[in-house]
């Protein structure tokens, strides 16, 4: 059996063996890589940490003050309304076998005319789903969100133009349409922006950007996680922070400070200033009313103090 077994084991053909992989191992496998890139080992896990937080800063850098949140404007009227203010929008939703009517055709053309609009034909069930049941009549006009910038980049840009700052705080503003008449307002009268808190307060709707006619993409608004902070922080900077009260100790025409650095800082119109924000004012102005009216609304008010502070500039 054992002579057999050699005579098999002589014949030619495939043999077992180990594929070259016993010489291979025994090649060199070049040098050894730095820690940091040998997977698994704490210098890599560090290393790879460390990435992670500069692009998070990097990310926080881009855009401190934070994303608003997207918005549908829903209906035949709002929708022709929204683009002719200049609203801005991303896509135009259409339905399929809509009647084309004037207002349709409009909304189409001015889409078109504008540029940068993708237009998007939907079912109606797809149209009811997107704005939850609402009467959309057909079209719906998608905003996107609005990037505010941060409380402190709008004094920068006014101190890199060579001039003092002039810039509203609304505290407890809660109309978006209010916002957008006070950023028209500082638009016309040559300020560096509107900074409105994180929460319970107005932002840049659709509604805001049609009533600051356009001026919304020339003047920038800066949300503030705490307004009181953001003001004291301005305060730090040799900034002078104004806030408008009913019961304020001057008159708007008898304060020197408007000439120079300044934020002005308005209530709502039924609360006024919020405590701690009027605390935190150096001064407190009133707008003489001859008439009697009891108060302004906050686009009102903003505009007779910083017409005020315009001229002292002049």
């Amino acid at each position: 059996m054992a002579a057999k077994n050699r005579r098999m084991s002589g014949k030619k053909g495939a043999q077992v063996g180990s594929g070259g992989q016993r010489r291979r191992g025994l090649e060199g496998k070049g040098p050894t890589p730095p820690a940091e890139m040998r997977k698994g080992h704490a210098k890599q896990r560090a290393a790879n940490a460390k990435t992670r937080r500069v692009q998070g800063r990097t990310a926080t850098a881009k855009g401190r003050g934070g994303k608003g949140t997207s918005e549908m404007v829903v209906g035949r009227n709002p929708v022709v309304e929204a683009l002719r203010g200049g609203v801005p929008a991303s896509t135009l939703y259409v339905q399929q076998f809509i009647d084309n009517d004037e207002r349709v055709r409009e909304a189409l053309q001015l889409a078109a005319e504008r540029g940068g609009i993708n237009l998007m034909e939907a079912p109606r069930p797809e149209l009811d789903r997107m704005t939850n049941g609402l009467n959309h009549q057909g079209l719906v006009l998608q905003v996107p969100p609005y990037e505010y910038a941060h409380p402190e980049d709008l004094a920068a840009a006014a101190y890199d133009a060579g001039v003092d700052p002039l810039i509203v705080a609304l505290d407890g503003v809660t109309d978006p349409r209010n916002l957008g008449a006070v950023v028209r307002s500082v638009t016309a009268f040559g300020g560096h922006g509107v900074v409105v808190p994180e929460r319970r307060a107005a932002g840049m709707t659709a509604g805001a950007w049609k009533t600051s006619a356009g001026t919304a993409a020339r003047t920038p608004v800066a949300r503030a996680t705490n307004l009181t902070r953001a003001l004291e922080a301005y305060k730090k900077a040799g900034i002078v922070v104004v806030g408008l009260a009913a019961d304020g100790e001057l008159e708007v025409g008898d304060l020197a400070a408007l000439g120079g650095p300044v934020v002005i800082v308005v209530g709502s119109e039924g609360k006024g200033l919020s405590r701690l924000v009027g605390e935190t004012c150096d001064h407190r102005v009133r707008i003489a009313m001859p008439g009697g009216a009891e108060s302004l609304n906050a686009g009102v008010a903003a505009g007779v103090v910083l017409y005020e502070a315009a001229r002292r500039r002049a």
